[in-house]
């Protein structure tokens, strides 16, 4: 039986290459010859032969003579006379539909003053400490200790390491380590509101100011200006005064005049002015109105505010820090104390990092600031891709009514190439339109920012990398919204087109759609995360801390107030005045106090030779325990509106609570291990005594951390602290008038200055405030732009579906029948959006929030919210176009019918 049999065919890829790369008018005969020669080759070799003959030959054709010619005339690829015709055109196009280019300029600008506010604030946070001239070198140590109550890496460096790891580096590195050029320490601890301002004197001149203390060569080391003195002797002797522009100006009216001239030190010491430097930049991390000798203090002759200090390297050109930090620890390590129940190990990072890069989770840098940055840019890119989509939304809607002109001008012979330059005039244009309403807007909103922010930004504008970097912006944003219409309307058909049959591929349709998922999925997210950041930030605000803070102030304990009998006077006087409910003293700021990580090892001798340890009864050998110890008076507890859970408060009934009595809070019983800790003797401080009262855990830092471990005695006679005072609801200013009358009668050589401690929690939450904010105005804009996309689609829809609605509507269908159709798609775009953005943000979020101690949960109704919010804006936006199109006229679009 015979079966039909398909003839052989030579390879279909090199007949395509013959095809592609052949002249056409020797195509067919050159093809004919190769035909003939294959089947021939078939009938006396074979089928393999013959192919492989076959392919021979076609890549043997392949020779200069036989090359495809364009048989257009050839153009040059940018003339200059067409230049000025497509920017001719374009201008017409954005006079003709006005509210076409007024919403695409207004989508741009959006995104434009979007990413430069941004750019400009990031710009700002990375020049934070990098005005250094020698910051390539600057290394800042860092040190992590390793226990057995974890592991923990600070900067400031504690006393008890000072007299050991830090002394050490400080005294040897320098001669030990060739890469070591310089070190320098800077006192850390003094700066409002948890530190404290330091009067000074000059004749009837009394000013509080912040400032801190530093090591000799802190001024050569650094690059703060110094306009008067000698920066290298400025800081050399123990009475010499490092001051600022500002303070010197307040004293003795010029840094001239300044220059040895005396200063009286809270009463009690002299100063002499060695140097005047500049007013600090807002770009530097660390703020100081004068600098002291550290010797000075750590001598005694200065307040005893605080002892940690930062300690800085100045290494080597090209020195390696990993090789120097570890020669820093073999230099270290043999002389810490091998009984103690902790190691430490020393490292460096960058300077200008610091301010950045803060974090460190197990002895490893692990972000900080950089990841609000971060997180930033990367919004300001979001915004202005979204405001780009638009645009190709916006213009692909429009489409079909440029289809006929794209045809007409393919049909009189303008190559395709003029085509994209023409549509790529047009959205340049409309960019740079964009760029001068977007410069306009940054002007007037830059104020505002800078509010929020906390910055103050100016816009460069004079700048010529400024101008370079705007019109690269400009060109990048033109030449990326008007990629896809430049491109895809050129590719349009002239014979198609001019019959009417315009029509778009299941993937142009496809990519249209991805694209609106995209901004709109980018627009939920941002508005979850807008969500979440103002419920965490109202929640930390209102946050029960456990304590009441409304209506709190304290100042900080000087001068005469620093005497036992002065400060009762000063308390019964006060307590005489209206509005005041409550006086007492802490020697910590409640909001704010220090935690100490006890490295004692429970040993009896250890105990004895350090005053700071803690022990108690059933402490097991090895056993640590961080606290977070102040010494207070008896009307504390009552002050701050604590709960004692267990045992009694402190009172003047019991004779021996001053010296005998501790209280402790919660926290502490749980990781000291008691079972019935009343009654239990603790020591501490040097004193020995027993606790009778156990606190109901409060907060007493930022809610970044968790509740730590507390210890309470009382010590009216203390020295340093801060006083607290309660005042009655609406009376504080009475109060704060009567309160500096009694402060100015009993010290009257301090000026009376006050913080609330309300104010001060809320400075703690300065950064999370100003994301929130950010956040809400970025998701609102988003938004607003993410519609106009839509939008986009809309008109789109609608111009395609044209001729369908009239005739539903010559049918009898009902505007919201037509509306329903229309409509129908872009809700399904809008849910996509929000299912593939709900993970997403979920799992950001829930990075975002590991970072606090307290939180909320990431409750289901945050995205249930997002996403109905964005549902019924897109609806909104949608029912613009649609109810439009269903109410139009049905014999205007069915007359060409």
């Amino acid at each position: 039986m015979n079966h039909f049999q398909i003839p052989p065919s030579p390879p279909r890829w090199a007949t395509r290459l013959l095809h592609w790369y052949c002249a056409p008018e020797l195509l067919e005969e050159v093809q004919g010859d190769m035909l003939e020669e294959f089947y021939f080759q078939c009938r006396h070799n074979g089928v393999a032969a013959a192919r492989r003959d076959y392919v021979r030959n076609v890549l043997g054709f392949m020779r200069p003579f036989a090359i495809k010619r364009k048989s257009s005339p050839s153009y040059p690829i940018l003339p200059m006379n067409m230049i000025g015709h497509y920017f001719t055109v374009a201008l017409r196009q954005v006079l003709r539909h006005k509210a076409f280019s007024a919403i695409n300029v207004a989508g741009l600008a959006i995104g434009m003053t979007c990413c430069m506010a941004i750019f400009l604030w990031v710009a700002d946070e990375k020049a934070v400490d990098n005005f250094h001239a020698k910051g390539d070198q600057l290394y800042n140590v860092y040190m992590t200790v390793r226990s057995a109550s974890g592991v923990e890496t600070v900067y400031n460096t504690p006393r008890r390491y000072y007299d050991s790891a830090v002394h050490i580096l400080y005294e040897d590195a320098k001669e030990a380590i060739p890469e070591v050029e310089g070190t320098a320490y800077y006192a850390t601890g003094y700066s409002m509101p948890w530190g404290k301002a330091e009067t000074f004197q000059v004749g009837d001149k009394i000013y509080k100011l912040e400032g801190s203390r530093a090591s000799n060569d802190f001024l050569t080391m650094f690059s703060y200006p110094v306009i008067a003195g000698d920066p290298k002797t400025a800081l050399q002797d123990m009475k010499g005064l490092a001051i600022s522009r500002k303070m010197a100006n307040l004293f003795f009216g010029s840094p001239e005049e300044a220059i040895g001239k005396s200063m009286r030190y809270e009463n009690k010491r002299d100063f002499q002015v060695t140097a005047v430097f500049e007013d600090l930049t807002p770009q530097s991390s660390r703020k100081f109105e004068f600098l002291a000798n550290w010797d000075a203090h750590m001598k005694g002759g200065m307040e005893w505010s605080s002892n940690n200090m930062e300690a800085t390297v100045l290494l080597a050109a090209g020195a390696n820090p990993e090789d120097v930090a570890a020669k820093i620890n073999k230099l270290v390590q043999p002389r810490l104390d091998k009984n103690q129940p902790y190691s430490v190990e020393i490292g460096l990072q960058p300077y200008r990092d610091q301010y950045l890069k803060s974090n460190f989770v197990n002895g490893k840098q692990s972000g900080g600031r950089i990841e609000y940055v971060r997180i930033f840019s990367g919004v300001a890119i979001f915004i202005l891709v979204i405001a780009c989509i638009n645009f190709m939304n916006l213009a692909t809607a429009r489409s079909v009514k440029r289809a006929k002109e794209v045809g007409v001008r393919k049909v009189i012979g303008s190559p395709r190439l003029y085509l994209i330059g023409q549509f790529f005039g047009e959205s340049l244009l409309l960019s740079f339109f964009a760029l001068a309403l977007s410069l306009l807007l940054l002007q007037v909103l830059l104020p505002v920012f800078n509010d929020v922010t906390g910055k103050n930004l100016v816009a460069p504008i004079t700048s010529l990398p400024t101008w370079t970097t705007l019109i690269v912006l400009a060109l990048i944003t033109g030449i990326l919204a008007g990629s896809y219409p430049a491109l895809f309307l050129s590719s349009l058909k002239p014979v198609r087109v001019l019959k009417g049959a315009v029509q778009f591929t299941q993937n142009a349709i496809w990519f249209r759609k991805g694209l609106a998922v995209f901004q709109f999925g980018l627009s939920i997210l941002l508005l979850i995360a807008t969500i979440v950041v103002s419920q965490q930030t109202s929640y930390m605000q209102n946050m029960n801390l456990g304590y009441n803070r409304e209506n709190l102030l304290y100042f900080t304990i000087e001068g005469e107030l620093s005497k036992y009998d002065k400060f009762q006077a000063f308390k019964q006087s006060a307590l005489q005045l209206p509005g005041v409910r409550v006086i007492d003293r802490s020697s910590e700021a409640p909001h704010a106090m220090k935690f100490l990580v006890d490295d004692n090892d429970g040993s009896a001798e250890t105990a004895e030779e350090d005053e700071s340890a803690i022990k108690w009864e059933g402490r097991e050998k090895g056993q640590m325990v961080g606290f977070k110890p102040t010494s207070v008076g008896f009307d504390f507890v009552k002050l701050m509106d604590l709960h004692v859970v267990e045992g009694r408060n402190f009172s003047r009934d019991f004779a021996t609570d001053s010296a005998d009595a501790f209280l402790v809070n919660e926290q502490a019983v749980k990781e000291m291990g008691m079972k019935d800790p009343i009654g239990k003797w603790v020591s501490a401080w040097k004193k020995k005594g027993h606790i009778i009262g156990v606190l109901k855990d409060y907060n007493t830092n930022s809610l970044h951390e968790r509740i730590r471990p507390l210890i309470v005695d009382v010590k009216e006679y203390e020295y340093f602290g801060v006083i607290l005072v309660r005042t009655e609801a609406g009376k504080t200013k009475e109060v704060l008038t009567g309160l500096e009358k009694v402060y100015k009668e009993l010290n009257p050589n301090y000026p009376f200055t006050f913080r609330f401690v309300e104010e001060d929690y809320n400075d703690m939450y300065r950064n999370e405030q100003v994301m929130s904010k950010l956040s809400n105005a970025f998701a609102v804009l988003a938004i607003i732009v993410s519609c106009l996309g839509l939008l986009g689609l809309v008109m789109f829809s609608a111009e395609q579906r044209t001729r369908e609605i009239g005739i539903r509507k010559a049918l009898g269908a009902t505007v919201s029948s037509i509306v329903g159709l229309l409509s129908q798609d872009f809700v399904k775009i809008v849910l996509v959006s929000f299912v593939l953005a709900t993970p997403i943000a979920a799992y950001l979020m829930h990075q975002w929030l590991n970072g606090f101690a307290f939180k909320i949960n990431l409750s289901w109704w945050i995205f249930g919210f997002a996403g109905v919010a964005a549902l019924l804006v897109a609806l909104l936006t949608i029912s613009f176009q649609a109810i439009q199109s269903a109410r139009a006229n049905p014999v205007e679009s069915l007359r060409s019918e």
